[in-house]
Parts: structure tokens; sequence; C-alpha cells
């Protein structure tokens, strides 16, 4: 399981953040919340004992997934690649040749993806239908309700 994954500049960043805030401000704070509910006595019967260990083994979990993460990224600039088609990286606009309908997303990495701010996969079915398609191209692809057209409007690398 070594292989790498492409990932943007700013999603290791937050990614680094995340883990740094884990390591450095959650951990302490749970261990404190550990030793405290130890000076309460019987650990058998000492729900805010339990409840620390509980939420220190999610820290370790995380801090563990988040490292992983970390080492297998492929961190991707985007000022190496062909800014005339789509990649990775890129801020697609889209027209969706149904209803004329205008939508934009930027492609990122799997653990980046987030739609509500329009990141999508990279291994999105839409964003496999665009890679390496220029401006103007249409594209097809495979949705619950069916296939759906879009042409390429404009790609852009912010």
């Amino acid at each position: 399981m070594s292989d790498k994954f492409p990932m943007t500049k700013d999603g290791f960043k937050k990614l680094k953040s995340e883990l740094d805030d884990l390591k450095n401000i959650q951990r302490p704070k749970i261990i404190k919340a550990i030793s405290d509910a130890r000076e309460h006595g019987d650990l058998s019967e000492n729900a805010e004992y339990h409840a620390a260990r509980e939420k220190q083994s999610f820290i370790e979990g995380k801090i563990n997934d988040l490292e992983t993460k970390i080492s297998r990224a492929n961190i991707i600039d985007v000022k190496n690649l062909d800014h005339s088609k789509v990649t990775f990286g890129a801020t697609v606009e889209l027209v969706d040749l149904e209803n004329e309908s205008k939508h934009t997303y930027k492609i990122v990495g799997v653990d980046e993806a987030d739609i509500e701010k329009k990141l999508i996969s990279i291994n999105a079915p839409l964003c496999k239908a665009m890679i390496n398609k220029p401006v103007n191209e249409i594209i097809e692809f495979s949705t619950p309700s069916g296939l759906k057209e879009y042409q390429i409007k404009s790609i852009s690398f912010k």
C-alpha cells in the first residue's frame, strides 16, 4: 500500500496543519484529561476516564491516518502541467448542454474533494470524462439520472 496519490499544495498544507493540531494541541489535552480522570478514583466506573480513553484512541487513529496520507502524497505543482487541456489541479468551467447552466469545479486529490466547495476528486466520473480534453470539447459521462453532456468553456490554474 505504498502507492503515491496526487494532492494539491493547499490540500497537503491542510493535512499538515490538521496533523500539527492533533499532535500538539489535541493529544496533550486528552492526556491531561485522562490524568485528571484517573485522580477521581475507581476507573471501572469512571465515565470521564472511559470517554477520554475513547477520544485518545480516536485521536491516535487520526494521527496515524494523516501521517500515512502525508507520506504517500504526491504534491502536484500545476505550474509544470500542460495548461491547454484539463489536468489535475485545473479549475474547469463547464456548460450543461441540456439546460445551459454553468458549473465550475477544481480537480483535486481524493482526500481534498468537497462538492460543497466545488472541489471534485480526480477519480470522479465527471473528472475522468474531462481529463486531457481542451477548451470547447464536449464530454459525456453517465450519472444515476442518465447520460450528461457538458462543454468545457475554460480551463485555469488558480
